[in-house]
């Protein structure tokens, strides 16, 4: 196996799985981790079967996973719930990978503007008292946190996933380029934007932007264009 096909990463399926169905066969990854957006309307296992015990699976949320409750149940009570990569490091393949999944949310935090809410509790202690025992919605469970981003700065990686791009994206975000300085990642991969490119941000570190259905190596190349 050539060593940059050891972890693949895959850009937003929005329900299309064949083109990173075929990329494992055809390469033959360790493991591949997903980058949100996946849309489904069965459990993630079932739309990955074909797939599932040739290689490993992590993945991240993007926006579109907390659209329904349909969508958010088929991801976060799928046979592949404990795969999720979000605000921890995980070591795969030889490498320890960070994952931020989610969007940033302007009632809640929407950078470079200071956060509305420091937390999940700051907001729920905030809300009218007949209404704080009411589960949090899909939207906020969906929203990047600041205190859970500023704890994931104190860990140690080497590659960050995110759905939200970092500074290099013309709709990208500096803080996420912070944090992966602060983590010492040396290569970032994101979706969401729906565009194959690379770029850099401070520390040199190098960015991969993974197309919807695309399919990218370590080294940033893409493997699928997918249709």
């Amino acid at each position: 196996m050539n060593p940059q096909n050891k972890v693949l990463f895959a850009g937003d399926p929005h329900g299309n799985f064949k083109p990173l169905i075929a990329a494992v066969h055809k390469y033959k990854p360790e493991a591949v981790v997903l980058l949100g957006d996946y849309d489904l309307d069965i459990p993630l296992e079932v739309c990955l079967q074909e797939i599932v015990g040739l290689t490993q699976i992590w993945w991240i949320a993007g926006n579109h996973d907390f659209e329904t409750p349909s969508k958010h149940k088929h991801l976060f009570d799928s046979a592949l719930a404990d795969k999720g990569l979000h605000l921890k490091v995980t070591e795969i393949a030889g490498l320890r990978i960070a994952g931020l999944g989610g969007i940033f949310l302007g009632r809640v935090w929407y950078p470079p503007q200071q956060p509305k809410w420091r937390g999940k509790q700051h907001y729920l202690h905030n809300q009218p008292v007949n209404s704080r025992h009411m589960a949090m919605s899909l939207k906020y469970k969906g929203a990047i946190w600041h205190d859970e981003f500023e704890a994931l700065k104190t860990l140690r990686a080497d590659i960050l996933v995110t759905h939200e791009a970092p500074g290099s994206h013309r709709h990208g975000f500096d803080v996420i380029s912070e944090l992966a300085a602060a983590m010492g990642v040396k290569n970032i991969f994101h979706g969401h934007l729906h565009e194959n490119y690379a770029g850099m941000v401070k520390n040199n570190i190098k960015v991969v932007g993974v197309a919807d259905r695309a399919v990218a190596d370590l080294m940033g190349n893409t493997l699928m264009n997918g249709s």
